[in-house]
């Protein structure tokens, strides 16, 4: 189970996710970033720097968000 980015991401964007990150699995999309669930370690560093509370454990991605996991899942697949 990975990290999610969800809407929130789109309108800020700010980038503190990829700098904490330990592994470099956030990778900048055309409008918000994404997180890769293969690369993920879970050690939950950039849900703790995200300023405005986009990212989440897969399994706690609130439901209005829920389309966020599709289009992660649809990001990596495209990469």
């Amino acid at each position: 189970m990975a990290f999610v980015i969800t809407s929130p991401c789109k309108a800020e964007k700010a980038g503190e996710c990829v700098e904490v990150c330990p592994v470099d699995c956030i990778e900048q999309g055309e409008d918000m970033f994404f997180i890769d669930p293969d690369i993920c370690i879970d050690c939950g560093a950039c849900e703790a720097v995200c300023p405005v509370t986009a990212i989440y454990m897969e399994d706690e991605v609130p439901e209005e968000e829920n389309e966020y996991i599709e289009l992660n899942r649809l990001f990596f697949q495209g990469n």
